[in-house]
């Protein structure tokens, strides 16, 4: 599996727009999970969503999509932001955020994956409550012999994601997850 991140700023490149017609706020209503259908058809997405939502989260979601890139293939990207100041106010807070949370996914998310998996971090431009900054769209991918291994393969990347972030201590034992 590899972890990485990148900037992608400016040129026409993407921009997390939080403020979009069709977001729901996880933070306020959990019970809304429902409203989101990549949730419904993917349950560890619907997990990860209500855990980077969670009040001792970091980070806040605005945006996820799930696809399948090709046969045994599964793939989502999630757009998050700081809970604190609802943007990053400078992208390089976005980029010390990245390289610590890279070396975390590497030593908590890496080891339960296979070698068929990846995780991206892109630091965008972001809008969120009329503030402009940066906020980063988490892409997750795993591939399997069969649907069904890659499927395995990105629910468990999307179980110990929440434990690698900056400021979240990982579990102390395999059995354990924090909440």
């Amino acid at each position: 599996m590899e972890a990485d991140w990148e900037v992608e700023i400016g040129g026409g490149a993407p921009v997390i727009e939080a403020d979009w017609p069709g977001f729901v706020d996880l933070q306020s209503h959990p019970d809304r999970i429902a409203d989101i259908p990549e949730a419904v058809a993917f349950p560890p997405l619907a997990r990860l969503l209500l855990s980077l939502n969670a009040p001792e989260s970091p980070l806040w979601t605005a945006k996820c999509g799930l696809w399948e890139p090709e046969p045994a293939a599964l793939a989502v990207y999630v757009d998050v932001l700081p809970r604190e100041g609802a943007v990053f106010g400078e992208w390089k807070h976005a980029e010390a955020f990245c390289r610590e949370f890279v070396g975390r996914l590497g030593a908590i998310v890496l080891p339960k994956c296979g070698p068929e998996c990846g995780i991206d971090l892109v630091i965008r431009q972001a809008i969120a409550g009329g503030v402009d900054g940066f906020g980063i769209t988490a892409y997750l991918s795993a591939k399997g012999a069969v649907q069904e291994d890659a499927e395995t393969a990105l629910a468990a990347m999307m179980a110990g994601f929440p434990d690698a972030l900056p400021g979240h201590k990982p579990p102390t034992t395999a059995g354990e997850k924090l909440q």
